[in-house]
This record gives C-alpha cells, sequence and structure tokens, in this order.
C-alpha cells in the first residue's frame, strides 16, 4: 500500500528545527507519510517573487492537496504579501480552526477546564485587503462578507462539533454596528443552527463574548466568528490556555488543507534548539486526522501529554513547581517518541475518531432578489478653510438638476447636513447621499427607482461646481428592503 503523500515545507527561524522535530516523531509514530519538500518564506522572497512562493511549488501543493507548514519570516517592506493570506485566498482555505486547551498543572494556566475550538472564517471580512487612500485625511478598508462565506464557516462549525462530539456552538459578532455585514454572518447562524438541535447554540456580542472568554473559556465549547475577530481571540485563548507556543491549527479547504503552528519564526531563538515544537506537532496531528489517521494522532497527543506530565519542558513552558527537566527541540521530541504507545495519567486522554472522512459542505442555492437602485452615496474630497457643510451642501443643491437631488451629507458617518450639529469634529471626506427628486425628506417606504445614467449625469453636474468625487456606492433595495445603512442621525 503507498504512503500518504503531503508537502512540506521547513520555514524559517525556528522552522527548520521544530519541522525536523515533528517529522522524526510522525515517522516513529508510524504515520506512513512520504514527503514532498518544497521551498518558501524569506529567501523567496529575497530573491525576487513577493509572493514568497514559487510557481513550481504550488504545483506540488496542488498535487499533494495536504500542506504541513513550519513558520515563515516576511521581509519588513518591499511590497512583500503575506503568504499565510495568499495560500488560504488562492486555495480556497475557508476554515481556520484552532483546538485550545489548558495543560494544568503541568503547564500553568488559571483556567484548568479550557478546551474549546475556534472556528474562523479565513478568506473574507477586512482581509480580503482592499484597502484606499482617498483624501489628505482619510484612508479605507472594505470589509468583504458575503452569505455562501458565511454559510460555509457556519456549517463547518456545526459539522466540526458533530464530528468530535462537541456539545455547544457560539457566534461572536458586532452585528448591533455592522448591522448589515455582521447582521448577515448572525442571521446565517440562526438558520443554520435550526438544522443542529442536538447541538446547542448561542450568540454573543464580539466585545463581551471576548471579554467573557478571557475571564471564563471553560463556559465555551466551538466558537465560530468572522476573520479578523477570529485572528484576534485564537491568540487570546492559546495564550491564556498556557502559551501560543503550544498552539496548532489547520486551514481548510474544500480537498485542500494546510496545518501549521500558530506562533511565528522566532528568528531571535533560530539554531539554538531551544523552541519548543509541541505547536507543530499539534498542527501535524490535526492534519492527521484530515488524513483519516486518528488512532495516530492519538498515540501522539497521547505520548506528548505523557512528556509534559513528566515535567520534560522546554524553557518556555518552563515552571519551576511542576518542570523536572528542561530540554531542547531535539530532547523534547526524543522524549515523544519514546512516550509513543503511553497515556496520560493526569491530563485529557486523546478521543479522536480512528478514522473519520473531510468534512465536507454543500451550500444551499439562495433564492434570488428583486434589486432596485433607488440613489447612490458620492464621496467627496473638500477641504474649505471652515469645513461648513452648509456651504457644501449649497454647492451640491446646485449640482442637482436631474432626477437625483442631494438628501444628507455625513462625515466619518454622522450627519452634519441638514441641521447639524456645529460640534462634531469633520474631516476633508463627505458621504453625500442622493435620491430621486419625487422622494420626500425622511420617506424610506415607496422609494423611486433612478438609473446609472442618472448617476453618470449627477457626478457629471458635481465636477461642474469643481467638487472632487473620489468613490461611489449605489443605493439598492433588495426586495423592498434597504441594501445599505442610514446615516447616524439620518
Amino acid at each position: 500500500m503507498s504512503k500518504t503523500r503531503v508537502t512540506v515545507a521547513h520555514g524559517d527561524g525556528i522552522g527548520p528545527e521544530i519541522m525536523d522535530a515533528t517529522l522524526r516523531i510522525l515517522d516513529a509514530a508510524g504515520a506512513d507519510l512520504e514527503y514532498d519538500t518544497i521551498d518558501i518564506g524569506e529567501k523567496v522572497y529575497l530573491s525576487g517573487l513577493t509572493a514568497g512562493i514559487s510557481p513550481d511549488s504550488w504545483d506540488i501543493l496542488r498535487q499533494n492537496k495536504v500542506f504541513l507548514k513550519a513558520p515563515i519570516t516576511t521581509p519588513q517592506g518591499g511590497g512583500y504579501k503575506s503568504l499565510n493570506v495568499t495560500v488560504r485566498k488562492t486555495l480556497g482555505l475557508y476554515a481556520n480552526v484552532r483546538p485550545c486547551q489548558a495543560y494544568v498543572p503541568f503547564v500553568h494556566s488559571h483556567f484548568p477546564e479550557m478546551d474549546l475550538v475556534i472556528v474562523r472564517e479565513n478568506e473574507e471580512d477586512l482581509y480580503a485587503g482592499i484597502e484606499h487612500r482617498q483624501t489628505d485625511e482619510v484612508y479605507q478598508c472594505l470589509k468583504l462578507v458575503s452569505r455562501p462565506g458565511c454559510e460555509k464557516i457556519i456549517r463547518y462549525a456545526f459539522e466540526y462539533a458533530k464530528q468530535y462530539g462537541r456539545k455547544k456552538v457560539t457566534c461572536m459578532s458586532k452585528d448591533n454596528i455592522m448591522k448589515l455585514t455582521d447582521g448577515l454572518f448572525h442571521e446565517v447562524f440562526d438558520e443554520v443552527k435550526t438544522e443542529y438541535p442536538e447541538i446547542e447554540a448561542d450568540h454573543y456580542i464580539i466585545d463581551i463574548g471576548s471579554a467573557r472568554l478571557a475571564d471564563t473559556p471553560e463556559r465555551f465549547d466551538v466558537i465560530v466568528t468572522l476573520n479578523l475577530y477570529g485572528d484576534i481571540i485564537s491568540d487570546i485563548a492559546a495564550q491564556i490556555s498556557g502559551s501560543v507556543g503550544l498552539g496548532g491549527s489547520s486551514n481548510v479547504g474544500q480537498g485542500f488543507a494546510m496545518f501549521e503552528a500558530i506562533h511565528g519564526s522566532a528568528p531571535d531563538i533560530a539554531g539554538q534548539d531551544i523552541a519548543n515544537p509541541s505547536g507543530l506537532i499539534n498542527g501535524a496531528n490535526l492534519m492527521l486526522l484530515h488524513l483519516g489517521k486518528g488512532q495516530i494522532a492519538a498515540k501522539i497527543h497521547n505520548a506528548l501529554m505523557a512528556t509534559l506530565e513528566e515535567g520534560i519542558h522546554t524553557g518556555d513552558i518552563w515552571d519551576s513547581e511542576t518542570s523536572k527537566k528542561k530540554v531542547g527541540t531535539k530532547e523534547f521530541a526524543d522524549a515523544v517518541i519514546r512516550n509513543l504507545g503511553k497515556e496520560p495519567l493526569k491530563l485529557k486522554k486523546a478521543d479522536f475518531p480512528a478514522s473519520s472522512d473531510p468534512i465536507e459542505i454543500n451550500l444551499k442555492t439562495p433564492k434570488k432578489q428583486v434589486k432596485q437602485l433607488i440613489g447612490v452615496d458620492a464621496f467627496i474630497d473638500w477641504d474649505s478653510d471652515d469645513r461648513d457643510p452648509e456651504v457644501l451642501g449649497r454647492l451640491l443643491q446646485q449640482a442637482s438638476k436631474g432626477n437625483l437631488i442631494i438628501k444628507m451629507i455625513t462625515n466619518r458617518g454622522v450627519k452634519v447636513w441638514p441641521d447639524g450639529m456645529p460640534e462634531t469634529f469633520k474631516t476633508d471626506h463627505w458621504r453625500c447621499r442622493f435620491w430621486h427628486k419625487t422622494n420626500k425628506k425622511g420617506q424610506i417606504e415607496g422609494l423611486a427607482t433612478v438609473s446609472n445614467k442618472d448617476v453618470i449625469e449627477l457626478l457629471s453636474s458635481i465636477e461642474t461646481e469643481g467638487l472632487d468625487v473620489v468613490k461611489t456606492e449605489n443605493l439598492y433595495t433588495f426586495d423592498g428592503k434597504l441594501g445599505y445603512s442610514l446615516g447616524q442621525g439620518e
């Protein structure tokens, strides 16, 4: 029977040391893997490939579909793109999964009962990386959230809970403020949870949810959230469980997966044989589970727990009360190998399915909605001496000669015209909302439809007034429901 081929990258900094330790453990445990090694990271960046990976390496990744990656160093400046983000988005790795478990009393943590998994959306949100500078003072970053993206990650969280015997899935969002984007995430969560009645489901606003996570993490089981929030709370969870250095993660898509430690390349300690390989070992265990090798993953996990119980610790988790022998990277791996076949006496023994198929998600086909254009937001770079919105309002009233008339002006989201407050701080960036001239002030229902031709005519008229439009956003309704947010004070 042929071995399973996986792609391996030794990375930068401490990467080669912890990867060597991890591969020795995999081989000793009988993982039955064949490794195809690729070069990624700093050396590739500095060779002139700003993506940090060569075309040949992409071919190997596509062929094997499983990638075990050590941490890399991204050079500062020079337009180098994050390789992690590039791989995740290029290969559709929509789910980032980070288990966080406390190993008390052998690794210090204030939360001995902590044992949770964070499932983070991996492709969208602010990590779409679409940013613009629009005026001297104002920059923007677009937050993109799609219904398919929300549904994929939320279904994955429930399927993960089902496959690994988890009892509860908690959604975290900020839909009290971002009512459309985060509101969509919460809405889809509420739809999907009804299909899993055996799994408890709840929702937290991300700020209080993060506070509860930091204070009482044992109340959580599986947490599903958007990209930025997940990035932040997964590091918090890993740290309060004992150490970021112990955490592994998986990045999973349809037919492809990448596994890694969650920590960085730590170049300051590279080559000194002192790095803790546990994070990458845990990442490799997630890979084994993905490959249906649950018995091997359990064998390695139990050996790792037994090693921690023996007090054989690397310097980052050394504690005078619980540690008995301080070891380096190689010696720690040797101890795990010696303990293969043992089970922990106090720490939680592995309870993995002996074999399992990768989680696959089938999306529902959404109902097509009636979309109507009812207005436009024109964002204008305007910097008069006193930044008086009344002056700008008069200019835009003069520009309103077609079917679109000025309804409202906001500055950083707050209404400043008409009837604005003089205390409101104003920048040189103005959102100017226009809609059909037949609509009355304050009217929402029965908005008249306009055309793109109307928008073009308006922009031409605004330019005639000497104003600089830096961006436009069309205002739509979908089945009669507003597809845009109201201004603060509108």
